[in-house]
């Protein structure tokens, strides 16, 4: 039986990351283990909300542990207050927005940015309640043309 399940991001430098979602996400570090060895982040639990965490690491290419260099093929869903406002923090931290905040046929005002380590968040607040039915004949007439 699974009892949880947490996003494990890969960076290229896990103090930066940590730093870069505490100020720009909200994040909490809840913990960190650091490599002995050479200082790079083993370990790290960060929190966004209640049960909401994800955890990251360093890449460690000498176990196969790599950061990405590209598009992950993943992307977060964040559901928050402002959309407009995090997303303009997060391009003024640096982020890549790769789609800017507008409202969508689902009942969310979304925008979606890719952070200096390479993973996609989307960011997205409620705007409208849409029921099932209706958001799959706004689909249907979207994809249509």
């Amino acid at each position: 039986m699974i009892h949880e399940c947490f996003p494990y991001l890969r960076v290229s430098d896990g103090r930066a990351a940590i730093d870069w979602y505490t100020r720009v996400l909200g994040a909490t570090l809840r913990m960190q283990l650091i490599d002995p060895s050479d200082g790079r982040v083993g370990h790290a639990e960060l929190v966004l909300a209640e049960g909401v965490e994800f955890m990251l690491s360093d890449a460690y290419p000498e176990m196969g542990i790599e950061a990405p260099t590209g598009n992950t093929g993943t992307s977060f869903h964040l559901h928050v207050d402002d959309t407009d406002a995090l997303i303009a923090r997060a391009a003024e931290a640096g982020a890549e927005v790769t789609m800017q905040p507008m409202d969508q046929f689902y009942g969310e005002r979304t925008g979606k940015f890719r952070d200096p380590f390479g993973h996609e968040w989307m960011v997205g607040h409620s705007i409208e309640e849409v029921e099932t039915t209706e958001m799959q004949r706004r689909w249907n007439a979207m994809v249509s043309g």
